[in-house]
Parts: structure tokens; sequence; C-alpha cells
């Protein structure tokens, strides 16, 4: 069996190009040239060649039920406690302005965790 090189995820949106550019935002990715000005898809890439491309395709029905899968924006590895909660608390912080929705916090003294919303209703964790 040949080795996977690398991956895309891919999300079914109403406005791709608007939903591509929120999550280079989130995380650091970057349109790549020629991702853009398509009204019916965009994309967004991790300028390190580390992560996965992320592919944004218009649909014309809207999200109908929770997501059965879902990112782990990963901010606080290795913390604990208050220190974790507090790195949580400022990332959302970052991501409402963009027009993230914070749905909870999640905290029981030790672990943490804060679920979100995309601006297209999408469920996604600051971990």
């Amino acid at each position: 069996m040949p080795a996977i090189k690398e991956f895309q995820v891919t999300f079914d949106c109403a406005e791709p190009e608007r939903l591509a550019r929120f999550w280079c935002e989130v995380l650091g990715y970057v349109v790549p040239p020629g991702g853009e000005g398509h009204e019916s898809w965009a994309a967004a890439v991790d300028p390190s060649g580390a992560g996965p491309r992320l592919y944004f395709q218009r649909v014309p029905e809207g999200k109908a039920a929770k997501n059965r899968v879902h990112f782990d924006v990963r901010v606080a590895t290795g913390l604990v406690g208050e220190e974790r909660l507090a790195a949580l608390e400022t990332e959302c912080a970052r991501l409402v302005p963009l027009g993230a929705v914070h749905v909870r916090t999640l905290y029981d003294g030790n672990d943490a965790c804060i679920p979100m919303l995309d601006i297209e209703g999408n469920e996604f964790c600051l971990d």
C-alpha cells in the first residue's frame, strides 16, 4: 500500500471564500495563488506545508445537523489548570471578533476546552 503524502479536508458551505479567510485567520493559513475569486470554491493552505489543505465548496443546502467530525484547534498543549484555561480564553477572545461563536467553557479545575462555532455554524473546539 502506498504511503499517503498529503490530505485535504473539504467543507461544504454557503460562502467558500469567506469561510476560507476565516480559517486562514484561525490557523495562520494562507489562500494559495489561484485559490480565490471563484464563486463555487476556495482553498486555504498551511504556508509551512505541514498541515492539510482546506477546501471549501459551495453547496445549495444549509447545515442541517451537528458535525460528525470537527477540528480541535490545539492552543494549550501541555498546559494544565488555570494556565490552560487562560490560554484557551485568550484564543477565544481573538476568534470571537472574527465571527466565531463561543458555545461554552468546559473546565474541571485541571483540564479545559472551549467548544465554538465557525462563521457558518460548524463546530470546533479550542483545546
